[in-house]
């Protein structure tokens, strides 16, 4: 049997790839935050990419029974994070995430493989 949350982090997944987004890793989370179980994270090359991105999560929880609490840094493009409840999404232009470095902050977690079959 699947995990519900499975199929919640492969919608996430599949919107970004459909967006060409490169480098997906998620970070579970699960006993080491209060704030979130998962981060998942993605880069885009540029400021629109990473608005497109952003927009195809949005869409593809769109009618569904989760629900986007709130979106951070859409207008600017350089880092949109996503508030699914027990996932973050992270959507970084690349440079960005570079600068930033969350996997190297949070080095300390299990980073999951984002293809499951």
């Amino acid at each position: 049997m699947k995990e519900p949350l499975n199929d919640f982090k492969r919608l996430v997944v599949d919107a970004a790839e459909e967006k060409k987004a490169s480098d997906i890793v998620t970070l579970d989370l699960r006993g080491r935050s209060d704030l979130t179980d998962f981060f998942i994270i993605c880069s885009g090359n540029s400021r629109s990419q990473v608005q497109a991105i952003a927009d195809s999560i949005q869409e593809k929880f769109y009618g569904t029974e989760h629900k986007i609490s709130a979106i951070e840094g859409y207008a600017a493009g350089n880092w949109v994070v996503l508030d699914l409840g027990n996932v973050y999404v992270h959507v970084f232009h690349k440079d960005a995430r570079a600068h930033y470095d969350l996997e190297r902050l949070w080095g300390h977690v299990p980073n999951l493989e984002t293809v499951e079959p």
